[in-house]
């Protein structure tokens, strides 16, 4: 595979990778798939009528992985990709996605993609994806990521979404939809940070329609300068179920935060939750980390750090 430095630091970045990693993988850079690679329970297609993916996993398949990054260092470069992700019944794998814009110019560029995952019946998911941004020096092009999330969790299936973008995207508006079967299991941990006049929008909406199916909604942000952000979730509860929703949200300069929870009860057995928390960080905790030896800058970076990680 042959990718320059920039690309190399956007990899490391968004999914943690130096060299090529182990397993089915699918690199794509600017607009087109740099390296490939399948196992025997896991294959990856092209698509052929829209740009995108496939990929395809045996039922029964085991404490496997699949990488898909996607990085962007062509200035000006727009695109809208489609991965469809088929989880056989019984299986147990880790997905790595996550999206890197180095803009070199002064025209915009853009990911946006569209995840669709079928996962089968007990089978269990961990999906975690990275946003990340850089532009050179006395450029105006913005880095904008818009990654629609869709998932259809089969009778006892579960999965865990890790997502995080924490620098250099100016604007994204993320949106996840997903529905449940009987006894499904979905629990989504998001972080976001804003500088600048960056805009974050949040949408997520989980259908609870099997019976003793569950959703765990967790949202840590920051919004820093005159940057702006906006939390939706909508939980309908349509059966005996148990649905949780938790926005917390530190807020600093002249940012602004806004969050809108949504419930909606069509059963009286469905256990519906929402929370919401917008401050800014407490003095004492910064003069505490001051003592220690940290200047009030690294103080402040520690506690961002601790909160957006859920500690």
């Amino acid at each position: 595979m042959a990718i320059d430095e920039i690309q190399k630091t956007l990899l490391r970045q968004v999914a943690d990778l130096d060299s090529l990693p182990v397993g089915a993988y699918n690199i794509r850079s600017n607009g087109k798939t740099e390296s490939r690679n399948v196992t025997a329970n896991i294959d990856i297609v092209s698509k052929e009528d829209v740009s995108g993916i496939d990929i395809r996993i045996k039922p029964g398949t085991m404490h496997e992985s699949v990488h898909i990054p996607v990085i962007i260092s062509e200035t000006g470069l727009k695109e809208l990709v489609y991965n469809d992700f088929y989880i056989g019944e019984n299986s147990d794998v880790t997905i790595i996605a996550g999206c890197g814009i180095h803009n070199c110019g002064n025209s915009d560029s853009a990911h946006n993609g569209v995840h669709t995952f079928f996962v089968g019946k007990n089978a269990k998911v961990k999906y975690i994806e990275k946003h990340y941004g850089e532009s050179d020096e006395g450029t105006t092009g913005k880095r904008l990521m818009n990654p629609t999330t869709v998932v259809h969790l089969d009778e006892g299936a579960q999965m865990i979404m890790e997502t995080a973008q924490i620098a250099g995207i100016d604007d994204t508006e993320r949106v996840t939809n997903a529905d449940l079967a009987k006894g499904a299991k979905l629990e989504i941990h998001e972080s976001v940070m804003t500088t600048g006049e960056q805009s974050a929008v949040s949408k997520f909406t989980a259908d609870l329609n099997g019976e003793n199916c569950s959703c765990d909604i967790i949202s840590r942000t920051v919004a820093k300068n005159n940057s702006k952000q906006h939390f939706t979730s909508r939980l309908n509860g349509n059966n005996v179920c148990a649905g949780h929703s938790e926005c917390d949200s530190i807020i600093m300069d002249n940012a602004v935060v806004l969050a809108t929870p949504e419930l909606e009860a069509s059963s009286t057995d469905a256990s519906l939750i929402h929370e919401a928390a917008i401050g800014k960080i407490a003095g004492e905790q910064i003069i505490k980390l001051m003592t220690l030896g940290l200047t009030e800058k690294e103080a402040e970076e520690q506690i961002i750090k601790g909160f957006l990680m859920g500690n």
